[in-house]
């Protein structure tokens, strides 16, 4: 069965985005992009990749996942199909029609369809974002890969949307965890099915 994992930069207080999607308040540079980068290629845009010439496919993920808005946020920087590299899904009920021939669209029921394409064989998939699709698929979510920033934002869109309630909670366990130099701390977490 293919894990659908949530891999994603966060702050410490929970926001993965201002409230008008802003994610320039989180630093490039550092000692842990090129950590993580080398270990999750396949997670940098495609137009990154060829700037740094990165070519290998990565292990991990062959299929990402995105809502509306973080797709739109790739269209802002002049293009539509952003990772090219993947299979690539847009989860809205507002568009039409697929936004470009690359990229297929789920207009209805995303927990249905991303369950069925966890039954497929094959590598992963990478839920992109944002907060409100996460909350909408937790139940499908097998792992989160977080990168948590040593910033306080005060507020924006939160990693799993604006708190609903869930009927029960969710657990997950540390996998993994690391803190680099320059404050960045990468945690696997994976659930805990009972």
């Amino acid at each position: 069965m293919r894990k659908l994992t949530y891999y994603v930069a966060s702050t410490i207080d929970g926001y993965i985005a201002t409230e008008d999607g802003s994610v320039d308040f989180f630093p490039v540079g550092g000692d842990h992009g090129p950590a993580i980068t080398t270990q999750y290629p396949e997670t940098l845009p495609t137009k990154v990749r060829e700037s740094l010439g990165i070519d290998s496919p990565g292990e991990s993920f062959d299929t990402v996942i995105m809502g509306r808005r973080t797709y739109d946020f790739g269209v802002r920087t002049g293009t539509s199909s952003p990772y090219s590299h993947l299979r690539q899904f847009v989860v809205s009920t507002t568009l039409p029609d697929a936004p470009d021939p690359d990229v297929e669209l789920i207009s209805a029921d995303p927990l249905a369809r991303v369950r069925s394409m966890q039954r497929d064989k094959g590598p992963g998939m990478w839920l992109c974002g944002g907060g409100e699709l996460a909350y909408t698929l937790l139940p499908a979510i097998d792992q989160i890969f977080l990168k948590l920033y040593p910033i306080v934002l005060g507020g924006g869109r939160p990693l799993f949307g604006r708190g609903r309630g869930l009927p029960e909670p969710s657990l997950f366990r540390v996998l993994t965890s690391r803190v680099f130099d320059d404050g960045v701390a990468f945690v696997k977490y994976s659930r805990i099915r009972r």
